[in-house]
This record gives C-alpha cells, structure tokens and sequence, in this order.
C-alpha cells in the first residue's frame, strides 16, 4: 500500500485517529493530538463511519485514495486522443511536431502521450546473448588488436590534469601509438599478448606464429582461429598460408557484431583496466615493460569469474612446469 507523500498520518496513525474519536474525543481536539487539520480528522472519521464491518476489520477504509478527480469534463475525447496517438506512432515526431500535424495544444499534445505511455519511443529489445565455449583449449583462438598512445609523461587521464594536457599539446609530443595484439584461448582464457610498433602483414604473421608456439608449449594445438574481418586478417596471405600449415581453419566475424569476438574483445577491456591505466606509469616504456608481468599474473593467479574464480591455467591440459 503506497501513500501520499506529503500525508501526516499513515495506517496506523489514521485508526489511532478515529479510535480517539469513537472514545469519545471531539474532532477538534482529536486534529490537535494528531497535529492535522479538524478537516482531515473530519474526512478520515466520515470515511470509518460510512464504511462497514468487513470494510473497518481489515482497516481498508483508510487506505489512502486516489487524488485523481472522478471526472474530467474538458479532458479531450477518447477519439481525438486516439488520433495524437496514431500521429505519434505512425511518424515518430516529438510532441511539438504531433501538435503542428493535429492542431492541438503542445501541453495537452504531451498530457495525451504520457497518459497513453507514448511520451518516450519504445526502447529497441536487447537481443539474447549468445555465450558459448568450445569443449577442449585450442578448439578456438580469438585474435584482437588494440592501440595505446605512446607518452613521455604521465597524461591527463592520469593526473586529472587536462589543462595542462592543452598546453602541452602539439605535433612534437605526439609520438606514435602502441599496438597490443592479443590472442586468447576459447575454453580456458589462456592468453597472449605482444606490442608492435606498427600493423604491417608480416608483423602480424609473425606475432601469430610465435602465440602458437606459446600455446604449444602448454599442450594446446589449435583448431580454429578467429579474428575480424580487417584487412589485415583477411587479405593476408602470409597469414594464410601460416594457418593452412597448421591445419588451421580461420573463422571472421559476423559485420558489425563484435561481440562473436567478445572474449578478446573483453580481455582488451581488463588489459586496459589493471594493465595500461591502473597505475600512473613515467612513461609509455616503463607502461610497456610491465605487460609481461601483468600478463603472467593475469594467466597464473588472477582469479577469472567465468571459470569458477580459478585461474586460466587451471584449465590447461599438462601443464608444462
């Protein structure tokens, strides 16, 4: 049971009210005790006199009521109304434009959509989520890429600094970006990640040779390697025949739908978080040279809460050492 916001009396309050009354109170003084209005005292002891035996058992009488009046005689007709509300559907307009088209005031325009739940356009349903894990590690790899900035100072994003992040900002100190290729296991999160300086073919070839003999050297074979469809992935051709060597289908992306790529995609964002922005490296190098130990932290010991809080390790067949 909701009640009014600016009501002194709740449910107990208002029978505490009209039990006084029945003792023998007098309403004016009843209001006094109570601190309301000989008005109120009045309308509450009306209601409990009016209503019956069933009615003052569960105490139902002194529910709080509606404020909404019992009629509106210059409310429009539900047909009119109907007619805002077709406008409304059938172009999308906002109130103002609904009111031009139909001619009626832009506050009764807006009363008439907000009573009929129209004020706001339906949100887009979300579509189902579409998780799923391969059985055995190396039955899928994901492979992503992101770019950092290099700096030679801490930026404003760091230091909160941004004024002097404008001062200081010019074509001498921008210096390049960082790009971190990662390659993750579907069925345990095992990763791998390197930083190259540039996103040429063959630097990516010989980034995905060397994540495979990573992930050999932990009894992982792979299967199936996907990526997006960037031409760097797909018009690779030392990249293909690198894979056709192993016996490697190479699976791409559905367009515009990153998340079939989204447990890289998601190791990206938690590199970034406790990796690249969690402390206030000097400099990009020092932020650089921290990756393998972050790395070997997030693949040995950090917990992972898709895998029960156990490591990804843990679920890596012979583990060698």
């Amino acid at each position: 049971m909701s009640h009014h916001r600016n009501a002194k009396l709740g449910l107990a309050g208002g029978h505490a009210l009209v039990s006084a009354i029945a003792g023998g109170m007098t309403l004016r003084a009843a209001a006094a005790a109570f601190s309301v209005s000989p008005a109120t005292a009045h309308r509450w002891w009306r209601r409990w006199v009016e209503a019956g035996e069933e009615a003052r058992g569960t105490l139902s009488c002194l529910f709080d009521r509606s404020s909404r009046p019992h009629r509106s005689p210059r409310q429009l007709a539900p047909e009119l109304e109907e007619a805002i509300c077709e406008c409304r559907r059938r172009t999308g307009w906002g109130p103002r434009l609904v009111a031009g088209a139909t001619g009626f005031a832009h506050s009764t325009v807006w009363k008439v959509l907000k009573r009929s739940g129209l004020s706001r356009p339906l949100k887009e349903r979300r579509q189902p989520a579409n998780s799923y894990e391969w059985p055995c590690p190396g039955d899928l790899l994901h492979m992503d890429t992101s770019r950092y900035a290099r700096f030679l100072r801490p930026g404003h994003r760091v230091t909160g600094d941004r004024a002097q992040f404008l001062r200081g900002r010019s074509k001498k100190t921008l210096i390049g970006y960082d790009f971190a290729r990662a390659v993750v296991d579907n069925h345990s999160r095992l990763a791998y990640v390197e930083l190259h300086p540039d996103e040429k073919a063959a630097t990516l070839t010989g980034f995905a040779e060397r994540a495979l003999a990573f992930f050999a050297e932990h009894g992982i074979v792979c299967q199936r390697l996907m990526t997006d469809n960037g031409w760097i992935y797909v018009r690779n051709r030392s990249l293909r025949e690198l894979l056709a060597r192993h016996g490697i289908r190479h699976l791409t992306t559905e367009a515009y739908r990153p998340r079939t790529n989204g447990k890289v995609e998601r190791f990206h964002q938690t590199m970034a978080r406790e990796w690249a922005y969690r402390l206030a490296y000097r400099s990009s190098r020092h932020r650089n040279t921290a990756l393998p130990h972050w790395l070997d932290h997030y693949n040995r010991q950090r917990p992972h809460s898709s895998l029960g809080d156990r490591p990804p390790i843990s679920r890596v067949h012979n583990v060698h050492g």
